[in-house]
């Protein structure tokens, strides 16, 4: 009996190897050509003038120095406009530090080198940024710093300083080099909350003078400094030239030619004077290793405390035990400082040390404030300093390259801008007030 095999499944052999011997089922179905689906929105067609009219809305220019200073949406942007308007010496003065400048540059760099860690599903529909410091509330849990020779940075100096600062409900700081008197800057912001910053000199009565007209003229703390034994080297000044009042050499005349207004206005305002001493020449560091007192011990800060009636922080605290030590002899609060690195290079950073030194006061019950200052240019890092236990933060540089940078509105725009900042970080990370900030909002990474 024969085998039949149905046709259907029937194959050529594989070898068969003609186009003419495939059979018709295993030929490729015919591809399917759709027709393009172009949404109407993406068709070509030339614009109509109707259509252009809305978009060419050209902005009329603006010259003013308010237009100028709204420019800017951060410090950086602040410290650029400042190094244009101000000559070489000054502006090299406020933004250099002690030889190699190691300690500034880490002190920045510490607070680049965190990880903010946000709460989700907050309710940060309003952001209170109010904290009390040393008794009394603060709008802004910043102030400003003690900062040197003011006036020589831009003509309005301690004056914008003090203003700018009442204006927005936070400390201002006058410094024992400020170039305005104590009683002058009182004048000019009366309704102002007034620091004062003391060097202790050799001539202590001199010292007892200042302290006198600092408690009459109504300022409620003293901020004594204790980093200073003798100055830093700070080489930009060596190598500028750096004296006090600026002196008219060949290379400060052809840099006024490129900065006019700073000029201007420093020789036809009052020549500098100092809120503690009569006129000076000589350079810095001269000025301060001849006043400055390098015997300076914990004796004289208890001599400091049974004089000053008012609140007494201590001001270049760089580790644990001097912090704990200054609050045993009596100070009210202490400021992690290494002077903004001008003093020591490779000092301590005072954000490193902040977890350390809160941590240490804590575990002794002390209730002494914990200030910060040293790298802040943003309303960030002040969040991170907060976070990680500070009780408040203080503003040098990022208030003077505001000031260089436009006077007393420059100033204000550093606030504003710290402040929205600030607004702005505390809404991302889910926290709505700062005592709800704590060191679960920050991780410290390592490099």
């Amino acid at each position: 009996m024969t085998d039949t095999l149905d046709p259907k499944i029937t194959a050529e052999p594989a070898n068969a190897g003609s186009d003419q011997n495939v059979t018709r089922q295993q030929q490729p179905a015919p591809a399917v050509v759709l027709p393009s689906l172009v949404p109407p929105a993406l068709k070509r067609r030339i614009p109509k003038v109707s259509d252009l009219a809305p978009l060419m809305q050209f902005k009329k220019p603006e010259f003013s120095k308010t237009a100028r200073l709204k420019r800017a949406s951060t410090i950086w942007e602040l410290r650029d406009m400042a190094k244009r308007r101000t000559p070489q010496a000054p502006f090299d003065y406020t933004d250099g530090a002690a030889e190699e400048e190691i300690t500034l540059r880490r002190a920045r760099q510490a607070f680049q080198d965190i990880e903010f860690r946000p709460g989700i599903l907050r309710d940060v529909s309003r952001i209170d940024l109010r904290t009390e410091i040393l008794g009394k509330e603060s709008r802004l849990p910043f102030g400003i710093a003690p900062t040197g020779f003011t006036r020589m940075m831009q003509s309005e100096g301690e004056y914008a300083g003090s203003q700018a600062a009442e204006a927005a409900g936070i400390p201002y700081t006058l410094s024992t080099m400020g170039t305005a008197s104590i009683e002058d800057v009182a004048t000019a912001a009366p309704n102002g909350r007034n620091w004062f910053q003391l060097y202790l000199w050799t001539d202590r009565d001199r010292s007892l003078e200042l302290i006198e007209r600092a408690a009459k003229a109504g300022n409620d703390t003293l901020m004594v400094t204790v980093d200073t034994a003798v100055a830093g080297a700070r080489l930009r000044d060596v190598r500028n030239g750096m004296t006090i009042p600026p002196a008219l050499t060949i290379k400060t005349v052809l840099d006024a030619s490129y900065r006019p207004a700073w000029w201007f206005n420093f020789l036809t305002h009052e020549p500098l004077t100092f809120a503690s001493l009569s006129r000076y020449t000589g350079t810095v560091a001269d000025l301060i290793n001849s006043m400055f007192d390098p015997t300076l011990t914990y004796e004289d800060l208890d001599w400091l405390r049974e004089t000053w009636k008012g609140k007494l922080v201590v001001k270049g605290i760089q580790t644990v035990e001097d912090a704990r030590r200054v609050v045993d002899h009596g100070a009210d609060g202490i400021i992690l400082s290494n002077h903004g690195g001008r003093q020591l290079d490779r000092a301590p950073i005072p954000f490193h040390l902040l977890p350390e030194v809160t941590t240490a006061l804590k575990a002794d019950n002390s209730e002494a404030a914990v200030i910060l200052d040293t790298g802040i240019m943003s309303g960030a890092d002040i969040v991170a300093a907060l976070a990680l236990g500070a009780d408040f933060a203080l503003i040098g540089r990022a208030y003077l390259y505001g000031l260089m940078a436009g006077g007393r509105e420059g100033v204000d725009r550093t606030i504003q801008i710290l402040e929205k900042d600030m607004t702005r970080t505390m809404a991302l990370l889910g926290v709505s007030k700062v005592e709800d900030l704590n060191p679960d909002h920050v991780r410290l990474l390592q490099r």
